[in-house]
């Protein structure tokens, strides 16, 4: 059809104008098609303008300061849904074998999930006060057992005040001292809010444990097409599956190297070994900078309980073989390739969480990001994302 609106006949083509516009000629069908085409590709689609690409932008800055600010309310979310994926193999267990119902295995799984920690913080709790009560005096005895090895960076410090001092030309600038808070309230965030945090974690995982597909239902009810339904169902089941296998298998790898640095630590001699493998295991969350934490803290713990140098040396040396042995041999040979993070990827997600919801949010960093990218494996277009992330 002409720009005019007249018909084209089978013969008129050779009458037209050199330079007329093929769409002329393709008509409107190709067009869209053309269109179709185009707009498909990317996470943006190629019509992503700056205009677009701006409202995205602030889209996501609004989230991620929604995040920030509102950690108190997203965070137990978080963790109870990790929880969830990390618990519901058991309940189908007991639902497949037992024929328990949802809500009775939801409420079984937990009860010994609590139970188990509930005991063992109860056995651990003297051992960690003792540690606690103990630290004012122990920094002294700290200080004098690594005498040893601090006097060739005193020389260094000594020499560094000496020139500072022959520079100084006599002007103090004022010194302002701002306290952050402590350790414990960064952590727990004070006993009040803790009880707070652990309550609502607690119900919200019974809660979604005992409702079961509830979600996967409604989720299939409100798309209009059988075949819709069948790709929700199948991305849903397949990404669940996955996620539970990841955290179930990351949590076993944890407890492992927890069990292996209690037991060689007590064959060395370490005071409360059981502590220091529970603090291993759980740092272990953490990749890299967990590891070099616990390091840290084995090493400070066996100056305190051993007098003799190369003994204390001996404690964090044991713990770093056993973490370079799980790193290298033992989580790669279990998750293989497909399931890993690539390590800028997990550096770089160890410090956004870390920013957004600090030491919890560090701890939950990996969980976190493996789940987005199991998720994107199922989906199409975020298929980008689960590539980047990849190893």
């Amino acid at each position: 059809m002409t720009e005019d609106g007249q018909k084209i006949g089978p013969g008129d083509e050779a009458n037209l104008p050199a330079d007329a516009d093929e769409s002329a000629v393709a008509g409107p069908t190709l067009q869209g098609q053309a269109a179709d085409g185009a707009g498909s590709g990317g996470i943006l689609g190629s019509r992503a303008d700056a205009r677009h690409i701006s409202l995205v932008l602030l889209t996501l800055l609004a989230v991620l300061y929604t995040l920030h600010f509102a950690a108190p309310f997203f965070l137990p979310i978080v963790l109870a849904i990790l929880l969830n994926l990390l618990l519901s193999p058991a309940v189908r267990l007991l639902r497949n074998h037992l024929r328990m119902p949802n809500p009775l295995g939801a409420g079984v799984v937990l009860v010994v999930l609590l139970s188990v920690v509930g005991f063992g913080a109860y056995r651990l709790a003297p051992a960690a006060s003792a540690w606690l009560a103990r630290a004012p005096e122990s920094l002294a005895t700290l200080q004098r057992r690594i005498q040893p090895l601090r006097r060739p960076m005193e020389r260094v410090n000594k020499a560094a005040e000496e020139v500072e001092q022959a520079t100084d030309l006599g002007k103090q600038t004022p010194q302002v001292e701002i306290k952050g808070p402590s350790l414990t309230k960064q952590v727990f965030g004070g006993t009040t809010a803790l009880l707070g945090t652990a309550m609502v974690v607690i119900f919200l995982t019974y809660f979604l444990l005992a409702s079961g597909e509830l979600f996967l239902q409604k989720l299939v009810a409100v798309l209009p097409q059988l075949k819709d339904k069948k790709t929700a169902v199948r991305i849903v089941r397949e990404t669940e599956e996955q996620i539970s296998v990841y955290l179930v298998v990351t949590t076993l790898i944890n407890l492992g190297v927890g069990v292996a640095t209690g037991l060689a630590l007590a064959l060395v001699g370490m005071p409360n070994a059981v502590l220091w493998g529970v603090i291993a295991a759980v740092l272990n969350f953490v990749p890299y900078i967990g590891g070099l934490v616990n390091t840290v803290i084995l090493a400070l713990a066996a100056f305190l309980a051993f007098e003799d140098i190369g003994r204390a040396l001996l404690v964090p040396i044991v713990f770093t073989v056993i973490n370079i042995l799980e790193g290298n041999l033992i989580t790669p040979w279990v998750l293989g390739r497909r399931m890993r993070l690539n390590t800028v990827a997990v550096f770089v997600g160890l410090a956004f969480w870390w920013y957004l919801w600090g030491i919890p949010g560090a701890i939950l960093a990996v969980p976190i990001m493996a789940t987005i990218k199991i998720t994107c494996d199922h989906i199409a277009p975020l298929a980008p994302i689960s590539e980047f992330l990849a190893e």
